[in-house]
């Protein structure tokens, strides 16, 4: 009996095998548990019906047969002469670190339909690329017997599959598309209304790329506006005539589509849309520049420069050349930042205006040079310096004409902490533009910045009108210092989110105890100014070291100043925030940034801003971007800033934000966050 059933059961199995499609079964290979893969096929008369399917653990994607910015499609290497058409579902769009990619997760069926001659088994080897904060690339070789019966499952599977395939028509009616500088712009239009709106774009030719789009829905018209730019990141050039092949879906519908970039509007509007705004950006960035001037980052080195002029007299060929080679060393640093931003680029990091300020080396730097060019107005730099650095750096205050370039240099350096008006345009728009477009908008920001020098230089009669020189000279030079020696105090404290504060403590009381000292020890009556003067620079100094090193004084102080209601920025945050109808407020700001304070004193602080903010409709979201975060940048970078402070505030229902401007108004940010959506 038991020999019986034994054998009924085998039969059974026989016949479900060969009821059954060729199946490779789960596969999943020890360098990569993220995944695991499986490949069923059919043969049909004259084809052979195939399922790729693919399971990822959470956050773990793969690729779409176009993957974008970055990422490889699936593909199989075939043994034999075999082809095979893929049929691709609808992929979704991920970004991360600024790059755009599409593709799925969790899991995705491909259906495949190949040509396969002859019964040899049908055979080669699955490549696939499976990407989180790393990316694997794994080899899937696989064997499949054709010689087995149908399956209704198979059959099933394969039909379901397939209607998860964009069709040929079915959600637009209409589609155009043209060229606007290095942008696409597509219309689409339907019958009825837009409800959730996507596009996947596959490459056009030359290696030219879609990037991130961005879309506004007005009822039954979308607009498409995404960037385009060659392998290289580089304009795309004129791309007038070529068809562009794409996908647009709303909601569970998706449409294959191919519309013809259009030639008419292209060749019209390209160019002189492009050379427009090129145009408008340079003035931008003339006018960034000039304001830079004006900035307290700048103004000690404008005041040693004042220093220099009146220490050269009525010589005018003197002052026309060290104001000269002023503004040489300021488009000189301009240059090398424009190389600097250049090499990065090309290594695929974006930077960001002012992010020097993160490191702490940099800073360190300038705490030096700043602390010499002050003990140099007070003439008390041959206390620390031997001659041969007291010739390089230190002579940058004084007399020397290769200091006057250096003035230029170091101008430029004290200028990046500081976000001017009309500057935070200009450079974003320099560094997603071209790298021509990008080295001309750098050095627009230096001539900008030149202007002042350039004018002293063209007409040193302007530096004339200046009082003749006499003892007030040496009060002013000594006042010249001190606010160099502030500006040094300042950048020590930008070390304390680096080093802690005890550090910064010691450094700080170092800095005084040694000018102090200097000036104790000389003998001219013009000091005793400078000695009162630091007297309250060092009572002011204590104070703020009492305040790092006092625990409860630095609770105190962060209760008081974080009377808003501040939650940590980050993409979810947003999400969240906007998905719970509530309005948001966006801060971008650093201890570095200079304007960033001016801000938060003139309107941050305010009470009825404070009382806005803390609203329960309200959120405020800030990032800190003292120390590097790549979250932070890729926030910025999404939104094409690049330079803080940056402030946005979101509506309900708005996922794309107001960008408030550099200098915060109390009624415009009142405004914005108050206004109907």
């Amino acid at each position: 009996m038991l020999a019986t059933i034994r054998g009924v059961f085998l039969l059974l199995l026989l016949c479900a095998g060969i009821a059954q499609a060729a199946d490779t079964g789960w596969m999943q290979t020890p360098q990569n548990t993220h995944a695991r893969v499986r490949i069923s096929a059919e043969q049909n008369q004259n084809s052979v019906n195939a399922l790729l399917q693919v399971e990822l653990a959470p956050g773990w994607k793969t690729y779409w047969r176009s993957p974008g910015a970055g990422g490889v499609a699936p593909a199989i290497k075939w043994s034999g002469d075999t082809r095979a058409q893929w049929f691709w579902p609808t992929p979704q769009r991920f970004d991360i670190s600024g790059i755009s990619t599409q593709g799925y997760d969790r899991q995705v069926t491909i259906p495949l339909v190949i040509e396969h001659s002859g019964t040899a088994p049908l055979s080669g080897t699955l490549t696939l690329s499976t990407c989180s904060n790393v990316c694997v690339l794994t080899d899937y070789p696989f064997t499949l017997d054709l010689n087995q019966g149908g399956d209704a499952q198979f059959d099933r599977a394969f039909s379901d599959a397939m209607a998860t395939i964009p069709a040929q028509d079915g959600v637009t009616q209409e589609v155009s598309a043209r060229q606007q500088g290095d942008q696409l712009l597509i219309t689409a239009r339907k019958s009825d209304n837009w409800q959730l709106p996507s596009v996947y774009f596959d490459p056009l030719s030359n290696g030219v790329t879609p990037g991130e789009p961005t879309l506004e829905v007005n009822g039954s018209e979308l607009t498409v506006k995404v960037p385009v730019t060659d392998e290289w990141g580089e304009g795309a050039g004129n791309l007038s005539g070529e068809p562009l092949s794409m996908v647009i879906a709303d909601g569970d519908k998706a449409q294959y589509v191919t519309a013809t970039i259009n030639q008419g509007d292209a060749t019209a509007g390209t160019q002189p849309a492009a050379a427009g705004s090129l145009w408008a950006m340079l003035l931008m960035a003339l006018a960034g520049g000039l304001i830079l001037n004006l900035m307290p980052c700048v103004l000690p080195v404008m005041g040693m420069k004042l220093g220099s002029v009146l220490s050269a007299g009525a010589d005018r060929q003197r002052i026309r050349l060290r104001f000269l080679l002023t503004t040489a060393g300021i488009l000189t640093s301009f240059a090398v930042l424009a190389a600097l931003v250049t090499a990065l680029k090309l290594s695929g990091i974006t930077p960001g205006w002012g992010t020097q300020f993160q490191n702490p080396w940099f800073i360190g730097f300038l705490v030096v040079v700043s602390f010499l060019f002050a003990l140099n107005l007070l003439g008390l730099v041959q206390l620390l310096l031997p001659s041969a650095l007291n010739n390089r750096l230190a002579t940058a205050g004084g007399n020397s004409l290769s200091g006057s370039f250096y003035e230029g240099a170091f101008a430029t350096l004290m200028a990046t902490p500081c976000s001017a008006p009309f500057l935070g345009t200009a450079v974003a728009w320099a560094f997603s533009a071209s790298l021509p477009e990008m080295w001309l908008i750098f050095l627009t920001l230096g001539l900008g910045m030149s202007l002042p020098w350039l004018l002293v230089a063209l007409v040193p009669r302007v530096a004339l009108w200046l009082p003749k020189p006499g003892r007030w000279m040496n009060t002013l030079k000594v006042l010249l210092g001190l606010m160099m020696f502030g500006s040094s105090l300042w950048l020590v404290t930008l070390l304390s989110s680096h080093t802690g504060p005890t550090v910064v403590a010691v450094i700080s009381l170092v800095m005084v105890w040694v000018t102090l000292e200097a000036l104790l020890k000389t003998q001219d009556k013009t000091h005793r100014g400078a000695l009162l003067l630091t007297a309250v620079l060092a009572a002011a100094g204590g104070w703020q070291i009492h305040a790092l090193v006092d625990p409860t004084y630095v609770n105190e102080k962060t209760s008081r100043s974080a009377a808003i209601n501040w939650q940590p920025l980050s993409e979810e945050a947003l999400s969240q925030a906007l998905a719970a109808n509530k309005k948001v407020f966006v801060d971008v700001s650093a201890d570095w940034c200079i304007t960033c304070k001016v801000n938060e004193l003139r309107v941050l602080k305010r009470p009825e801003v404070i009382e806005a903010l803390n609203q329960p409709d309200v959120v405020a979201l800030r990032g800190d971007w003292s120390q590097p975060s790549q979250a932070i940048s890729d926030f910025l970078q999404k939104r094409n800033a690049y330079a803080i402070p940056f402030n946005q505030v979101y509506q309900p229902g708005d996922d794309r934000g107001h960008t408030l401007p550099t200098l915060l108004d109390t009624s415009g940010l009142l405004d914005a966050l108050n206004k109907s959506n």
